[in-house]
């Protein structure tokens, strides 16, 4: 009896390609996970650039940034892919952005009841993942006093942060459950920026204050 040639794989062999195969993907998957968290990271940068400059430039000629809470979208400051509403703004990571004006100089004025002066406004990026927390709250937005940066604070929680105490003078002020606010000119380190990021809830928000 002529035997015969066995031809195809067997169970053994499938398992590696497959094994290969899981391995390759997962490889893939994460690199294209840091890909897009890179993309939406840069758009968000991007993002607050164009809003903080568009808004200078609108409210320029006024002296003040009264109004700016409910006129930013119909004035054109915002743009499109951020929403058609103020109140129902979103950042690149799916989370809300609020944009209030606020006084330069009192630390005791929340950003949303600026009665008189609103001489500074205050822009919220929540929703944040704890990685983009930590570099946005560590990036460059204006170097020294002057620049028209006049604070950062970071958070963990579904909550935005408020940016109140960080204004000129403050420095690092208790905030947020003793998280620190920056002041003029003033990112955070990196290790206060983890610090202030990190918690059980896995998202993050920060605020800046210009004027």
């Amino acid at each position: 009896m002529e035997k015969m040639n066995e031809k195809g794989r067997s169970m053994v062999e499938m398992l590696g390609v497959l094994a290969i195969i899981g391995v390759l993907s997962a490889g893939g998957l994460a690199g294209y996970s840091k890909a897009m968290f890179k993309h939406k990271l840069n758009s968000t940068m991007e993002q607050i650039t164009m809003l903080v400059t568009n808004i200078r430039t609108m409210y320029g000629t006024q002296g003040n940034y009264k109004g700016l809470s409910t006129d930013a979208v119909d004035l054109g400051i915002i743009p499109a892919v951020m929403g058609t509403s103020v109140s129902a703004l979103t950042n690149p990571f799916k989370g809300s952005v609020t944009i209030h004006e606020a006084k330069a100089t009192d630390a005791n004025t929340d950003a949303s009841t600026a009665t008189d002066g609103a001489t500074a406004f205050i822009v919220t990026y929540a929703g944040l993942p704890v990685e983009a927390c930590i570099a946005l709250a560590t990036a460059d937005f204006g170097s020294g006093a002057g620049s028209g940066f006049l604070g950062v604070v970071a958070a963990n929680g579904t909550t935005a942060a408020t940016a109140k105490t960080a204004i000129v003078g403050t420095g690092v002020a208790a905030v947020q459950g003793g998280q620190g606010a920056r002041g003029e000119g003033d990112a955070y380190t990196m290790d206060d920026a983890i610090s202030a990021c990190s918690g059980s809830s896995g998202v993050s928000s920060v605020s800046w204050k210009f004027y």
